[in-house]
């Protein structure tokens, strides 16, 4: 029986001159919701990111195809036109098409789509429903807002390198990025919180409005407690390695036979940690009994603990602490996740027929509605593979 309730954003349209990770990322997650996404790409080499390989999608005899694993990671469920937007045909589709949707969204560069008559203050007054949402480097204003930004650049000019890597003077010290665009998607998810925010506004004032998004000020924004460590202190944090600099124990601990987790988050935790490792003097120390107090005295628990931790094995520690509510952990390569039975029961891998490899894999949306589930309808599309569709769908076109 087909379900009744339509998906969230069911009739909802998004016009995607984006490329690369952030704008794709948010469109693909408005495309999951329900709406239809078109993807706007260049003739001929499309998406920066279809070349983004190896490793490329396989066909049925095994041949890679020209969709990167890269690309087809955040442009499920979306539909791809081929057009130019040099041209001034290009230009005018890609107008009309703007006409017909609820959302544009788009990552040139400040100022770049205004040659083409494609940048709102172009298009707002004969588009007044049109939410129009840019995502650059550092904002529309502000004495960087000419210059390009990129994820890896944004993680060091934004502080997350400051505190991410190994502690100053330990073997291997110094910055790291994080091993994902973290910023893309963060920018890409706020994006999202930013456009259905727009989209209900919508629904009381029937009017669109313009939404500045630019990776930087995400970046900021998505260091939270470590921003109020400092605003509150004027203190700096630094790096910490894999420790946390607000709560101990809450790091990574070697084992008999391997590393795991613990991460300690309250005294009631510590308590039932200590009596498992057979160290509940610990609890009633005055320099280990409150979290206040074990910040204070990290240097000193924390080589105890690592004593300790070397008597038993990894999952013998695991199961011990799981039994009394400590949480704790493996640390799994990707390939160890998805084999993992709660990746599993949550079906976290899914695949998507494909007209070339018969079936493209995809990562689960992890958002979970109990009435209107999220449908992978497509997968990522093959360049201009709608574009004739698309043209006639939008009266662009006569059969």
């Amino acid at each position: 029986m087909s379900n009744p309730r339509r998906a969230p954003l069911d009739g909802v349209r998004v016009l995607d001159l984006s490329r690369v990770l952030a704008g794709p990322f948010c469109t693909q997650t408005l495309a999951d919701l329900g709406a239809d996404v078109i993807k706007v790409e260049r003739p001929g080499t499309g998406d920066d990111t279809r070349a983004w390989g190896p490793p490329y999608l396989k066909d049925a005899q095994g041949n890679d195809t020209s969709e990167s694993a890269y690309y087809i990671s955040t442009n499920r469920n979306k539909r791809s036109i081929a057009v130019d937007l040099a041209t001034p045909e290009g230009s005018a589709i890609v107008r009309e098409l703007a006409s017909q949707c609820d959302v544009l969204l788009e990552n040139f560069k400040v100022g770049g789509l205004k040659q083409y008559g494609l940048d709102y203050d172009s298009l707002k007054d004969e588009m007044p429903r049109l939410i129009y949402c840019s995502l650059t480097g550092f904002g529309q204003t502000g004495p960087f807002a000419n210059r390009p930004g990129y994820d890896f650049m944004i993680q060091g000019m934004g502080g997350l390198m400051s505190i991410t890597g190994e502690r100053d003077g330990l073997p291997g010290a110094g910055p790291q990025k994080a091993g994902v665009a973290v910023t893309d998607v963060f920018t890409g998810l706020y994006g999202v919180i930013a456009i259905l925010g727009a989209l209900r506004e919508r629904d009381h004032s029937g009017l669109g409005q313009y939404i500045d998004l630019a990776l930087l000020d995400c970046h900021v924004a998505m260091l939270s407690n470590q921003n109020l460590n400092y605003m509150t202190s004027g203190q700096a944090p630094q790096r910490a390695g894999n420790a946390h600099q607000n709560v101990v124990p809450y790091q990574v601990f070697k084992t008999a036979d391997g590393f795991m987790i613990l991460a300690v988050g309250n005294d009631s935790q510590f308590r039932a940690f200590c009596k498992v490792a057979g160290q509940e003097q610990w609890a009633n120390d005055e320099r280990f009994a409150k979290n206040s107090v074990r910040i204070i005295n990290r240097q000193v628990l924390v080589p105890l603990i690592e004593q300790i931790m070397l008597e038993r094995k990894r999952d013998d520690w695991i199961a011990a602490l799981e039994a009394v509510g400590v949480p704790c952990g493996p640390i799994q390569t990707i390939d160890q996740v998805f084999d993992h039975p709660q990746v599993k029961a949550r079906e976290l891998w899914q695949n998507i027929p494909h007209p070339l490899a018969g079936t493209s894999p995809t990562t689960a949306n992890p958002i979970r509605f109990s009435a209107t589930p999220v449908q992978y309808r497509r997968p990522a599309p093959m360049l201009g593979e709608h574009t004739e569709e698309i043209l006639r769908e939008f009266g662009l076109k006569k059969d």
